[in-house]
């Protein structure tokens, strides 16, 4: 998957020649990304692939900006739509001033009934939009849809207030969604939206417009010079370039055809780090792969039984299969070093709630020989694996085929665990398949991975009541952690909130629901001649309409 033979040391001029000969040179006027997958649609309803979700956001702004503050690890608020924000006494309630000259691409203006419009269809359960059931903090109808007539208020073409249920925990940014045009929408049945020609061709506000369209091969943004957000000497176009083969876009970001790529393999990196018109960006903490263990008897939870997995129900096992697996081999051989080993669900890039003084439990297979001895497992026959009584320590690993990383990881661990008696067998499953039964709880021990929300968002993933925790897939259950995520829905001051998220963490640790591997890079690797690019977790692109290049 790597091009090793464009060695390093070629000369300067010759990479000056090749671009010379290649298109990028004649459009020295736009920025090129190559992703490897072509949108299905631009409407932000249903943007769900990132290449979507990344281009739609650009194409349409929300209610306020949020910019990455590196040296809290949160998210700042600032003025977009709207110029300015006021909450009630008692936060109750928000009044939110627009700007009066925000217009879409057709020329119409925008105004507070596309705000209104658009929290109607994100939450409409007809619409089925990407947002769907993330409305919690609003006044909502039995079907989970926003009661429109409680919730807001339109005081004039450029102001409404929101309101807020009692004792609700609103957060700014938990509450902005991409706004879309009431105008082309409203009359379109709300289960066609999706098939609409404006989810194609589509009117938008921000600061760049789509231009051009060819299937599978480039999405083309030109920068829209009515757009409230257009600066002077912004990148006059942005161009998606559809390369499905890591290696050719690997060659045409070498040539200089495309100037910026994410996912970098990790192999790649120090030969680009040494190439003089790139700069290789490595951003680490937004995704962590784990092994999941099964904490309970889900055969007897159907049957309304609480029962322990008699492999994975004690917290002392889990953290013996941890001690046992040596994740340092996994980040210095096939990561080379550019993770991070992980101790719990809250990554390092959230500085201010990240508990620092937990450490990852290190690779101990005599301490992960004691802990499985003195929770009965013992080799009683010599045949190399441990048993309880007539129970023998094996499971199947399972996990999603097509990727090279958890391929690697699953023949150390598979190994590992063998050295201190356990035998593992590995499966590897389709996609598709692997989230079903995940979803319905039909395997007890999986390798995957979660990305990590911006702002944290914890409780979906380890609240014990499955139809809060939905991706709780170990089903772990520990009162007071339930009780920490709920308080952190309440009123309470930063301080408080960071304070609870760091005992949360120390609960989790000692836990160890599930082994915590490392978090996995996201190598981003750009053409110099971009200027003013800020990568942060955050995001690449989120704010490109203030990128130029050098002249």
């Amino acid at each position: 998957m790597n091009i090793k033979t464009l060695k390093l040391l070629l000369p300067f001029v010759f990479f000056l020649l090749i671009s010379c000969n290649s298109d990028h040179s004649t459009n020295n006027n736009r920025v090129v990304i190559g992703i490897s997958a072509d949108v299905q649609t631009f409407n932000s309803l249903f943007a769900f692939s990132y290449e979507e979700t990344m281009i739609a956001d650009l194409l349409y702004p929300g209610l306020l900006d949020f910019r990455w503050n590196d040296e809290s690890g949160e998210l700042d608020v600032y003025p977009m739509i709207a110029t300015k924000w006021e909450w009630s006494d008692d936060s109750s309630s928000i009044k939110f001033i627009l700007r009066d000259d925000v217009k879409w691409s057709d020329g119409e203006k925008l105004t507070a009934e596309d705000i209104v419009f658009s929290y109607d269809l994100y939450s409409d359960p007809d619409v089925q939009s990407r947002l769907m059931g993330t409305f919690d903090q609003f006044f909502l109808d039995e079907d989970g849809h926003i009661d429109i007539k409680k919730t807001f208020q339109i005081n004039s073409e450029f102001e409404l207030n929101i309101f807020f249920p009692p004792d609700s925990n609103p957060d700014l940014i938990k509450m902005v969604v991409p706004v879309i045009p009431k105008h082309i929408f409203e009359n379109v049945q709300r289960n066609e939206l999706g098939t609409h020609q404006s989810s194609f061709n589509p009117v938008s506000s921000g600061a760049f417009k789509l231009k051009n369209w060819e299937r599978n091969q480039t999405i083309k943004l030109e920068a829209d010079s009515s757009s409230f957000l257009f600066q002077q000497g912004q990148i006059p176009e942005i161009v998606f370039k559809i390369v499905p083969d890591y290696t050719s876009r690997l060659l045409q970001l070498k040539k200089g055809d495309i100037d910026l790529i994410e996912l970098i393999i990790v192999e790649d990196f120090q030969e680009l780090a040494v190439i003089e018109n790139l700069s290789v960006n490595n951003i680490a903490g937004r995704e962590y792969d784990y092994i999941g263990w099964n904490n309970i008897n889900v055969d007897q939870a159907r049957k309304g039984i609480s029962e322990p997995n008699k492999l994975f129900g004690s917290r002392n096992i889990r953290k013996a299969l941890t001690a046992a697996i040596n994740r340092k081999e996994i980040l210095e051989e096939y990561l080379l070093n550019q993770g991070l080993l992980a101790a719990t669900p809250v990554s390092p890039i959230f500085k201010a709630a990240f508990n620092d003084e937990i450490n990852p439990y290190e690779y101990n297979p005599e301490e992960a020989k004691r802990l499985l001895m003195a929770e009965g497992w013992k080799d009683e026959n010599k045949n190399g694996i441990l048993e309880k009584g007539k129970t023998e320590f094996k499971f199947t690993l399972h996990y999603p085929v097509g990727n090279p990383l958890r391929d690697y990881a699953a023949v150390i661990i598979k190994n590992n665990l063998k050295a201190v008696g356990v035998e593992v067998t590995t499966e590897k499953m389709e996609l598709g398949a692997f989230i079903d039964n995940l979803y319905e709880k039909k395997i007890d021990a999986w390798l995957a991975g979660f990305g990590v929300p911006i702002p944290l968002e914890l409780k979906p993933y380890w609240y014990s009541d499955p139809n809060v925790g939905f991706l709780n897939f170990s089903s772990y259950h520990n009162p007071e952690t339930d009780k920490i995520l709920d308080l952190l829905e309440t009123k309470i001051s930063k301080e408080k909130k960071y304070e609870l998220i760091k005992e949360f963490q120390e609960i989790i640790h000692q836990d160890e629901p599930v082994t915590f591997l490392y978090w996995t890079p996201n190598i981003v690797v750009y053409n110099k001649k971009i200027e003013n690019l800020k990568i942060t977790p955050y995001g690449v692109l989120v704010h490109c309409w203030e990128w130029r290049l050098e002249n």
